[in-house]
């Protein structure tokens, strides 16, 4: 079982994205505070556990938490200010909208780059350890997953409601035979290099 906080005697929000390492789409970012007696044994990084689990999560977080919030950094942002960048971004919109002012930020992954004066600690595959994360990690991914499965009525051809975006052989194909779509990252380069990446879907 994941651990509740990493200061106890602290407002923690927990912080992470969906949609890094995706050919298509937004970047989506949760922040999740939970309450001090929070239990919940199936909660998990989002990439370890099925769909539909996923969605019955989301609604005990949304029920339980004590504030979330879910921003997204459109893909013609992406490729503005770069993935990595629209990802810290889409962070920060999620904490400002949170209803209750957090003293700390768990951040998933190794790097941040904060904007407010709140203090936070960046944790290597925190959505694996900690709780708050970890509830950040599921709302982020089925928010995001929503929204690409409602453009794929728009852009069938791209299987987007099975991949959500992610460079699979299928998308890959897709993109060989069709081209890109106006929802595709013109920076990352699609027709050259990336179609050779391998990417996984988080």
């Amino acid at each position: 079982m994941l651990e509740l906080s990493l200061f106890p005697n602290k407002i923690e929000a927990g912080c992470d994205e969906a949609g890094r390492g995706c050919l298509a789409g937004p970047v989506f970012a949760a922040a999740v505070i939970l309450p001090p007696d929070f239990v919940c044994e199936e909660l998990n990084d989002s990439k370890q556990i099925k769909e539909k689990t996923r969605y019955k999560l989301r609604e005990i977080i949304e029920k339980e938490a004590i504030a979330w919030a879910v921003a997204s950094v459109s893909h013609e942002e992406i490729d503005k200010i770069n993935i990595l960048n629209a990802s810290f971004l889409a962070m920060h919109k999620a904490v400002e909208t949170l209803k209750i002012q957090p003293e700390h930020l768990l951040i998933d992954g190794n790097r941040f780059r904060c904007k407010s004066d709140i203090p936070y600690t960046c944790i290597v595959k925190g959505d694996g350890k900690l709780m708050p994360i970890a509830a950040a990690s599921i709302l982020a991914k089925t928010y995001r997953d929503d929204y690409m499965k409602s453009i794929h009525e728009e852009f069938p051809l791209y299987l987007w409601n099975v991949n959500k975006g992610y460079g699979t052989a299928a998308h890959r194909k897709a993109l060989n035979e069709y081209g890109m779509s106006p929802y595709h990252r013109r920076s990352f380069h699609l027709k050259e290099n990336q179609l050779s990446l391998s990417f996984k879907e988080e």
